[in-house]
């Protein structure tokens, strides 16, 4: 496997030796990850190689068997979603999980919960300056709106809570390549402002165009990291999906 570029400044998300497991079958196995500011990162792999049990993980939405997860200087294996997204994490899980019977805006004021009701509607405002179809279709229930606009959605969800890394698990799920190309664009968009960003991506090639590093999954564990180039050039991701996963 080849070794991480790490660059020279302190990681923002540090995963040391995560273990995650359903009951007796595991899931993830002693994975090790680091995100750094304004990073994307690409999580890859196979269905059932571990890559939305690793996020479930490093939010808190699963309690971790085993490891360590940092963010920002904090522990925070043991510690919950909840303390996840007050340190700064927002996570857009696979499936988008919209409150379908909810309007626009009430999505996305959920999202706010519990970050201050002061700068909400700053939030709310900088969220329809980067989706103006969610602007135009705020008191419109959630779930008449098309795939692509409730992917946007989601992310606007994720971002109301003001979050300093972002974790996407399948932003293309269902989605027209073009409305994928969108939502990416838009995605390096807040990365160019600052926000890092973990992606989990079935496009292979789309996630490969604007990470800046990879990790590679296959049955749970790390199967490769480094930049785009390399993983490319080792042809680590074909073994990979061709291994299959667990998870």
């Amino acid at each position: 496997m080849a070794a991480v570029p790490i660059p020279v400044s302190a990681p923002l998300l540090s995963v040391r030796g995560l273990e995650v497991a359903y009951g007796h079958v595991s899931a993830v196995r002693g994975l090790n990850l680091e995100v750094h500011e304004g990073e994307i990162i690409a999580l890859l792999g196979s269905n059932g190689a571990g890559k939305t049990s690793s996020l479930r993980g490093i939010t808190g939405l699963l309690t971790p068997r085993a490891g360590r997860v940092t963010f920002a200087g904090r522990r925070l294996e043991q510690a919950g979603p909840g303390m996840a997204v007050a340190e700064g994490m927002a996570h857009v899980p696979e499936g988008r999980r919209i409150f379908r019977d909810l309007s626009v805006a009430d999505n996305l004021a959920l999202g706010s919960w519990g970050r201050g009701r002061a700068t909400e509607a700053q939030r709310r405002d900088l969220v329809f300056e980067m989706f103006p179809r969610l602007a135009e279709r705020r008191r419109q229930l959630a779930g008449s709106l098309s795939g692509g606009e409730q992917q946007m959605l989601a992310v606007g969800r994720a971002l109301m809570s003001g979050p300093r890394l972002l974790l996407i698990d399948e932003l293309s799920l269902g989605l027209s390549p073009l409305v994928t190309d969108e939502l990416l664009g838009d995605l390096v968009k807040l990365n160019r402002e600052g926000l890092a960003i973990v992606l989990i991506e079935q496009f292979v090639h789309r996630a490969l165009a604007i990470a800046d590093r990879v990790y590679l999954l296959a049955k749970g564990r790390l199967a490769f990291a480094g930049t785009p180039d390399e993983i490319t050039r080792s042809g680590a991701i074909d073994d990979a999906y061709l291994q299959g996963g667990n998870r």
